[in-house]
């Protein structure tokens, strides 16, 4: 996926897929999103036949608005700069705990430039719904510049929530 075309156009069939895999269904999703900034929410609203689905998006970028909005653990937060399996899943549930939505999916990670120690590419995913385990991905896109690092972490989101979308 280096060509912007090619992601834009996987990222349009992604969400179209997940149109057909919601079908009538009347599933609404939140979404919290962290490194992508609203990239999933955009996508998502794009399409006139998925937007209704949104039922609303978090943009908790720094650690503040995670523990503000999401009403997560500060030291818990602070100790991996909000980047973690823990951080991704209580995103998650925190944000279906926080809206109407059936299904919630969350983003967080490092997408570059480097600063400190932090793993550049580094994105955690996850995905909670009512009554079910919540489900957790990480992913090591390694340092491929900030837009690249976003723009993969859009299309592993949008499979991991078409995936879900597609067995309920």
């Amino acid at each position: 996926m280096t060509d912007r075309r090619e992601v834009e156009r996987e990222i349009e069939g992604l969400v179209s897929a997940l149109g057909k895999a919601l079908g009538a269904q009347g599933t609404r999703l939140a979404v919290a999103e962290s490194c992508t900034g609203g990239m999933i929410c955009t996508a998502i609203v794009s399409d006139p036949q998925v937007s209704g689905a949104l039922e609303r998006g978090f943009i908790v970028y720094s650690l503040d608005s995670k523990c503000e909005l999401l009403d997560l653990d500060r030291a818990e937060v602070e100790s991996c700069e909000g980047v973690s399996r823990d951080v991704s899943l209580g995103m998650a549930k925190a944000a279906l705990e926080r809206s109407h939505a059936d299904l919630a999916l969350s983003v967080t990670g490092f997408a570059g430039p480097q600063q400190d120690d932090e793993e550049v590419g580094l994105v955690h995913i996850a995905l909670a719904r009512d009554g079910a385990e919540p489900l957790h991905e990480v992913h090591h896109y390694g340092d491929l510049g900030r837009e690249a690092v976003c723009n993969r972490a859009v299309v592993s989101a949008l499979r991991m929530l078409v995936a879900e979308a597609a067995k309920a």
